[in-house]
């Protein structure tokens, strides 16, 4: 009888150990390897992250033998949720949502294989969808391509296969007034049969200089954000006579892309275009579009420099 009694004693504390370590956070097997729920603290980060207290919390999900798996969800300093993405073995594989600052949207889509597959979806920072794009399997855009103003009005509508447009794009002002229809055949307009109109004259509203300085530092269409790695002032040349200056993302800037074309031209804030003009090429290097922007609002295309 005392036998058995302590063969269930033993049953009995093996299970309860089993319990506590499958409920413990932060749990490291014996060769080294991260088991089940982590939640990552600041002062678990090396470096640690600025901005973030020691204990604050900057992300958490599950491992299995040392490698992500499973939803991961990371913060924010100011608390708000900043991504979450599915892991597969230590890579993100499936759905990833990014957020603002503010705890709305920023992207969203399914990521696989190091790139965007089906709908995927681009958002302002007040919320309004700004692309709803497709992309097929091999991370191509494909099929049904949108494009929107920062107040939801569809402002670019067409098709495109394999990463290059096809058949007919129409395109609206921010007014909702139809401002062309370009046909295209694997990527190349059709500029006989394009029909593409003049913007609709508006009278220009006169306002003191003062205002006008306010409206300069109102907050940029968030898709112009200069991307640091791949955009650089005067394109990184060295041989200028003028001394470089650092580039902080505020005021005037001209940025040029790695193969030394023009990409952004104009006052930034925060790295942000406000106002000035976007270089957009196709995967080919070619320049298709010259967005203009004016005080972060899209104002519509300028003409292309003539060959």
């Amino acid at each position: 009888m005392r036998k058995f009694f302590i063969l269930l004693l033993v049953v009995f504390t093996q299970f309860a150990h089993a319990q506590v370590r499958k409920d413990s956070l932060n749990v490291t097997d014996a060769e080294g390897k991260r088991q089940g729920k982590w939640v990552i603290t600041n002062k678990l980060m090396k470096p640690p992250l600025p901005g973030y207290a020691e204990d604050q919390k900057v992300e958490e999900g599950r491992y299995v033998d040392g490698k992500k798996n499973g939803i991961w969800v990371s913060y924010y300093a100011n608390g708000n949720m900043k991504n979450r993405f599915t892991f597969e073995a230590g890579k993100p594989n499936g759905m990833a949502i990014m957020y603002n600052e503010n705890g709305k949207i920023a992207e969203q889509g399914i990521w696989r294989n190091q790139h965007w597959v089906g709908d995927y979806k681009l958002y302002y920072e007040n919320g309004e969808i700004q692309h709803s794009f497709k992309f097929n399997p091999n991370g191509k855009r494909d099929g049904k391509q949108v494009y929107y103003a920062e107040n939801g009005q569809k402002i670019i509508e067409g098709e495109m296969k394999e990463g290059k447009e096809i058949g007919l794009w129409n395109e609206w002002f921010d007014n909702g007034e139809k401002r062309a229809e370009k046909y295209f055949n694997e990527g190349a307009m059709d500029t006989v049969k394009s029909v593409i109109r003049a913007a609709p004259k508006k009278p220009e509203p006169v306002m003191p200089q003062a205002t006008k300085e306010i409206e300069k530092d109102a907050p940029p269409a968030p898709a112009l954000v200069v991307d640091k790695v791949k955009e650089k002032v005067n394109g990184g040349a060295t041989n200028t006579k003028e001394p470089l200056k650092i580039f902080k993302g505020e005021g005037y800037a001209k940025m040029f892309r790695d193969d030394k074309q023009i990409s952004k031209d104009g006052e930034f804030h925060n790295y942000k275009l406000v106002t000035g003009k976007s270089y957009i090429y196709n995967e080919n290097g070619i320049l298709e579009r010259i967005a203009v922007y004016e005080n972060g609002h899209y104002k519509g295309d300028a003409p292309l420099p003539a060959e």
